[in-house]
């Protein structure tokens, strides 16, 4: 079997990179690795491959940003190049990204079998970019690998029929299982964004008393009433614990647009630093006392480590993580309650997920062995 494995932005890389380990010298399964530089900037791509040990990709489309749709016909049109030339017998798919989506519409199209991992993921909240970028793929997909029992029922639901669809656990928990004491070795030494001093983990604040921020949903950083609500409160919070935050670019460019740099700088213990690698991520959430965050994949990072996990949405495309794990649903109103809460010790726990266990790649390789 000629399989093409897509990846195209940070998410995907961790959930690529034990399907490639698995996968390599395999004697039936000849993966062919493509990247389609959805992200493409050395610390949100290429630093990833590099600190996960994933060979480099045997193509790379290069499409770069752009809107949603340009970045899409981007992809496709690059993409069916590939798939012309090399002519798979099946393609794989992970998350719910723009590659994601148009990887499927050009394979589908050439009758091409397409497996999607993570399928049947709903946050049920249709102005969402992302869960648009899932209904559609698991719409016209072959095969669906999923992470959870409420995937299972949401394709189901859909009328999938149940023999098409296999939950084999969770890709990013084998990333996090496999480099989880590497990452603990890596050094905790950030530069400050707008700010001349550096800081580090056991000098400037102690393991566990610290929290970690991550936002970057449009819903919470593009509206300039809603992202300075947040500074206050992040501000308000780091008088309690100091809170870092590797922050995306795009949450930062839209600090300075709306001018909130000046409430930042108020704060001597509320810490913007740049975008880390995946090792040092893990690192720093690892050591953390919880996590704020609008992000997906954080959510099962921190139930797997059963770390409290509070994020700032109305909805979440990973409930298991809510129902099973340490994550929270909450609103902006509850921050500053939810995060003293987990100061006095009270902060929600939980257990792993069925299947959550760092051996989901080699039962994937499993599946793909059976098909015809």
């Amino acid at each position: 079997m000629k399989l093409i494995l897509v990846a195209g932005a940070r998410p995907n890389f961790m959930k690529i990179a034990p399907l490639m380990h698995a996968l390599k010298g395999h004697k039936d399964i000849q993966p062919v690795l493509v990247h389609t530089g959805q992200h493409y900037d050395v610390k949100m791509s290429g630093q990833f491959f590099e600190e996960l040990n994933i060979p480099a990709p045997d193509i790379n489309l290069e499409v770069g940003s752009a809107s949603h749709a340009i970045q899409t016909a981007r992809i496709m049109e690059g993409f069916e190049k590939v798939c012309l030339e090399h002519q798979p017998d099946a393609m794989l798919v992970v998350g719910d990204v723009n590659s994601t989506l148009a990887c499927t519409l050009v394979a589908s199209k050439l009758g091409i079998k397409t497996i999607h991992y993570e399928a049947g993921l709903r946050s049920n909240d249709r102005t969402m970019p992302e869960e648009i970028n899932r209904l559609a793929t698991d719409a016209i997909s072959d095969v669906f690998i999923t992470t959870s029992v409420d995937a299972d029922e949401n394709l189901i639901k859909e009328n999938i029929p149940t023999e098409k669809i296999h939950m084999l656990g969770n890709l990013m928990i084998d990333s996090l299982v496999a480099n989880i004491e590497r990452a603990q070795r890596t050094e905790l030494n950030f530069k400050l964004l707008n700010r001349t001093v550096n800081i580090q983990l056991g000098e400037d604040f102690d393991e566990n008393k610290y929290g970690v921020l991550t936002f970057h949903r449009p819903g919470n950083v593009d509206n300039k009433e809603a992202l300075t609500k947040l500074v206050e409160l992040w501000g308000q919070i780091s008088e309690l614990i100091p809170l870092v935050f590797p922050v995306h670019p795009r949450t930062y460019k839209n600090i300075l647009e709306f001018g909130l740099q000046p409430i930042i700088n108020k704060y001597s213990n509320l810490f913007f630093i740049e975008p880390l690698g995946y090792l040092q991520f893990i690192h720093l959430v690892s050591r953390s006392a919880f996590a704020l965050t609008d992000s997906g994949g954080i959510q099962e990072e921190t139930t797997y480590l059963n770390i409290p996990c509070l994020t700032v949405r109305p909805n979440t495309e990973r409930p298991v993580t809510v129902w099973e794990g340490s994550n929270k649903l909450i609103g902006m109103d509850s921050i500053l309650s939810e995060v003293k809460l987990i100061i006095e010790g009270k902060g929600k726990l939980g257990k792993n997920p069925r299947f959550w266990d760092g051996n989901t790649a080699n039962r994937i390789v499993e599946l793909l062995e059976s098909m015809d």
